[in-house]
């Protein structure tokens, strides 16, 4: 029987205006999102451009309404296990995982993290600070509960060893007057559960992954504590991040900075041809970042060519340009360490000369990948992908966010690089074809 019902498959900014847009037509959604919050990379953004609005600021409403739209049905903290059947009935096996946390009494008050005694690297930071083997990722997370890592939990662990080890989480430390766990949420014997459903269409919204810098080693990253991503000084410089908005290498305020830009794009020795779209302007945002926060410290941008193709994209371009950022045109060769700095040394394509950029912090603009559930995904769904490694629409023209697979479709960052702009705009245009899709197979229900 056809059904009247949409998967979305990610909770990104690209997952939540799909499913918005078609639960406010009046059909059902069942948003899947692999993390235990939704909300995706936008979220961790310090600012975006070009409005230097603040993420949160316009992300936090979605993710509000998502969580209590009436016509959505969250599962966070799960990933899709099969799907079979066609365009108007395709059952789907979702996997959620455990939180060993029951969802109808905890209250989101964080005196479970504050007795554990396990810290890990937190996800949400890029590993730069730390958070417990039970947490919740942000404050504005949605659902806010807590989660219990398993492969971090001592008593999780220990369990597979016959011990029963820790929970201090339950029991708390009296003689320290922390409590733990009153509202008595967290159960160790949830377990994970399958849930089958069945859906009229399916959109895949998984979004990317950031280019490993340490594919190009000539960078030093990962080697000298002065050489960082793109996406780490997007979590230094927001102000809940974990230098609370301070931009520091090791411990002091950098007098010279050089962003690289193209590092993991436009390059064929690491197997990755396309132009990723989005870092000319991210870098752009972030030298102004550091500009405005360390007004006495030289900046310089090393480019190839600079793209600023969107809607106030070069007007925002010349703005960085006249707040003081250097633009210099070279490709760099290597970054290596002199005494107490790094060096940038890179050819000046305009000239043919060498030249030599000393810094304290050195920021690779690294590109966007596919995301690693991508290969998984295309095989589940039967949808290919394409020599980019990114979903494959059906015409690029004439079909940009349908798939081979009738009724299966595309948004965002899935099918290639795209700022937020775009994505929320290809988002809209899946959304409208499954809606499309779902009046004739299926039948709207009335929103509530």
């Amino acid at each position: 029987m056809p059904c009247d019902t949409a998967l979305v498959i990610g909770g990104g900014i690209a997952g939540m205006q799909a499913a918005l847009d078609i639960a406010n037509a009046g059909f059902k959604v069942v948003l899947v999102e692999k993390s235990p919050s939704i909300g995706g990379r936008m979220l961790q953004f310090s600012e975006v451009f070009p409005t230097l609005d603040c993420p949160q600021c316009i992300g936090t409403p979605k993710m509000l309404e998502v969580g209590s739209h009436p016509n959505i049905q969250l599962i966070a903290y799960s990933e899709v296990e099969s799907v079979t059947g066609t365009c108007g009935n395709f059952t789907v096996k979702i996997r959620q995982k455990s939180r060993f946390v029951d969802p109808s009494r905890c209250s989101a008050c964080g005196e479970c993290s504050k007795v554990c005694p396990v810290q890990v690297p937190d996800e949400r930071n890029l590993g730069l600070s730390r958070r417990k083997a039970i947490y919740i990722p942000f404050a504005q997370a949605v659902p806010n509960i807590a989660t219990i890592d398993p492969d971090y939990c001592l008593h999780l662990k220990g369990l597979k060893e016959g011990k029963d080890l820790c929970r201090l989480c339950q029991k708390g430390i009296p003689q320290k007057n922390l409590p733990g766990c009153e509202a008595k949420a967290i159960d160790f014997n949830i377990q994970n559960k399958i849930i089958e459903i069945n859906v009229g269409v399916i959109i895949v919204a998984v979004g990317y992954d950031l280019f490993d810098a340490r594919l190009k080693p000539e960078y030093g990253y990962g080697v000298y504590p002065g050489v960082i991503t793109g996406m780490e000084l997007e979590r230094i410089d927001e102000s809940g991040g974990p230098t609370l908005g301070k931009i520091v290498v090791n411990g002091k305020s950098p007098r010279n900075v050089v962003f690289i830009q193209c590092v993991g794009s436009r390059d064929k020795s690491v197997g990755v041809e396309y132009c990723s779209r989005v870092c000319c302007m991210y870098t752009a945002k972030q030298a102004l970042y550091v500009k405005s926060k360390l007004p006495e410290a030289k900046v310089t941008v090393c480019y190839i060519d600079v793209r600023a193709f969107g809607k106030g994209y070069e007007q925002f371009y010349e703005r960085v340009q006249e707040a003081g950022v250097i633009y210099r045109r070279g490709m760099v060769s290597e970054v290596y360490k002199e005494g107490d700095s790094l060096v940038v040394r890179a050819e000046d394509t305009l000239s043919g000369e060498i030249y030599e950029e000393r810094a304290d912090l050195v920021v690779l603009a690294t590109g966007l990948r596919p995301s690693g559930d991508t290969v998984e995904l295309a095989r589940l769904l039967n949808i290919p992908v394409g020599a980019d490694g990114f979903f494959l629409e059906s015409h690029p023209k004439l079909g940009p966010v349908e798939t081979a697979v009738d009724g299966i479709y595309l948004a965002g960052c899935c099918q290639g690089p795209k700022d937020i702009a775009d994505t929320v705009i290809q988002a809209g245009a899946a959304a409208s074809m499954a809606c499309i899709k779902l009046a004739v197979t299926g039948k709207g229900t009335e929103s509530a």
